[in-house]
């Protein structure tokens, strides 16, 4: 029975865990004595594991190579991200009731993809339930996502691996599929037993912790899970509103780190290895982020001469800087979350709403193989020692580095790559804004919009700026664009490009 499972096409698999997740909420929804709603969810997993069932028998004949394709993998990433919403808005819909296919449709879409996109600005409107619902594919798109960087986008140097890969940029067998790689079958299996463990580790540990802090327990495992995979995704409409207070926000905190880094949580797999937390990049270039721009958020008071006197004391000081250091890290890593303190934070700086830096934070992203989105730390690094190499040759011509074949590496091919990727998301950046922009949706909420699909960030749509966006208002034209960036920007365009490459596909 489990090699017949394993025998499976992966996005089978991917369907009947999604079937399977659905009957977590029926029997939450059944405690409460809710029927309809268990009844709601309890038929649509049945429905999708007989649909599963039918066609895993009518492929069972099919002969499957003996070496399974990485591409195949990629391809169906794609094919879960864009199908696999359909079928999990269909209870969604059937509960709310009170919203179109459509909206259902699009907030699936984002919670898979770790976007979070906030559609329904009054939590209450959504049962308990449906909050855990939402959360649940939220997190289970953050392990997808853990588990496809290591075991798909690694081999072929996607995803940010392509910066600092051991091997040759764009080298392939006669297969189509990376040289010296394991087969796609057993990396895929091995990644996920390795990392699907500390994964549910991690969000146990911090929900029970929330738990003792007095949180509720739904809220809790709504956090949890949000952090984890990055999401933003809240039953509460954000911490600010939860029960857990400043000792929640400071455990949240410290578990963000995990989105600098896949060196936070795992350093046996992937295309390289560092030697220590300390001496890896993204981890140094992610806290040189944390603490300057918090620092000159909190230097501003004094640079901008700002007259307040109520807020010049330490307390209101302390709680600025912790405002600004929380939301800064929440943001980097594209979750999303704002402090209580923010408010302070703003106050003390004097900026009302600084909407380019939470933008220009979500567009750095967090770290390569995590479940952040964004450009991604590493390449931002990678170009980084290139500018930094380039004005040191305008003083000395002539020069020659010696900082290391690592960083040599990166500097050389790892710049030119990521500065690739870099022009792709730009234009990526553009064309979904235009097309918004189409709709008739102003050019500035259309840029907001563009950079929240784009780095999966989705409460950008309300912090950034000063009127939140009302996505439920906008047409269809608009939320399908919205739903093919999320799309893209999870699975990245260098991914998109590679699934068109002849040499990927090749036999």
């Amino acid at each position: 029975m489990v090699i017949r499972i394993q025998n499976m096409p992966l996005f089978l698999q991917f369907a009947g865990v999604a079937g399977i997740a659905m009957f977590v909420p029926a029997i939450y929804a059944l405690t409460l004595q809710d029927y309809l709603e268990a009844r709601s969810f309890l038929y649509g997993g049945l429905l999708m594991l007989f649909a599963v069932c039918l066609v895993a028998i009518a492929l069972a004949n099919n002969k499957k190579d003996k070496e399974e394709r990485l591409q195949n993998y990629l391809l169906s990433l794609l094919m879960a991200y864009i199908f696999l919403p359909v079928a999990l808005a269909f209870p969604f819909h059937e509960v709310l009731r009170t919203t179109s296919y459509l909206n259902a449709y699009l907030d699936m879409v984002s919670c898979l993809t770790t976007t979070g996109l906030i559609l329904f600005e009054d939590p209450d409107r959504l049962s308990p339930a449906l909050h855990l619902w939402r959360a649940m594919v939220g997190w289970l798109g953050g392990l997808m996502m853990w588990i496809a960087a290591v075991a798909v986008f690694s081999p072929l140097s996607l995803g940010g691996f392509e910066v600092s890969a051991r091997s040759d940029f764009g080298t392939f067998n006669d297969h189509g599929s990376r040289l010296g790689r394991l087969d796609a079958g057993r990396r895929w299996r091995r990644t996920l037993a390795h990392l699907a463990p500390i994964y549910a580790g991690l969000t146990a540990v911090l929900w029970v912790l929330l738990m003792i802090l007095g949180e509720d327990p739904l809220v809790g495992m709504s956090h949890a899970m949000s952090v984890l995979a990055t999401s933003g995704i809240s039953a509460v409409g954000g911490i600010e509103n939860a029960q857990a207070g400043i000792g929640g926000e400071i455990l949240i905190f410290l578990f963000l780190f995990f989105a600098l880094s896949r060196e936070t949580f795992s350093t046996d797999l992937g295309a390289t290895r560092r030697e220590s937390l300390l001496k890896d990049p993204e981890f140094r270039f992610g806290i040189l982020v944390v603490i300057t721009v918090p620092m000159l958020l909190f230097m501003r008071h004094w640079i901008g001469s700002i007259d307040v006197n109520e807020e010049e004391n330490i307390t209101a000081a302390l709680h600025a800087a912790w405002g600004a250091i929380f939301t800064v890290m929440s943001f980097l890593s594209t979750t999303g979350f704002e402090s209580m303190d923010w408010q302070t934070a703003q106050n003390w700086s004097g900026l009302g709403t600084p909407g380019l830096i939470m933008l220009g934070l979500a567009m750095i992203g967090g770290g390569v193989a995590t479940t952040a989105g964004g450009v991604k730390l590493l390449r931002v690094y990678a170009l980084y020692l290139q500018g930094l190499r380039e004005m040191e040759r305008l003083v000395h011509p002539n020069s020659v580095s010696g900082s290391g074949g690592r960083k040599r590496r990166i500097r050389r091919q790892g710049a030119l790559i990521a500065w690739v990727f870099f022009m792709l998301f730009a234009l990526s950046m553009t064309a979904v804004t235009l097309a918004i922009a189409a709709a008739g949706t102003g050019i500035e909420q259309a840029l907001i919009l563009a950079i929240s699909a784009l780095s999966t960030t989705g409460p950008l749509v309300q912090a950034a700026s000063e009127v939140p966006i009302e996505i439920l208002a906008l047409g269809p034209w608009v939320k399908l664009v919205l739903c093919v960036a999320m799309i893209l920007g999870r699975l990245e365009t260098l991914a998109i490009i590679a699934l068109l490459s002849p040499n990927l596909w090749r036999k």
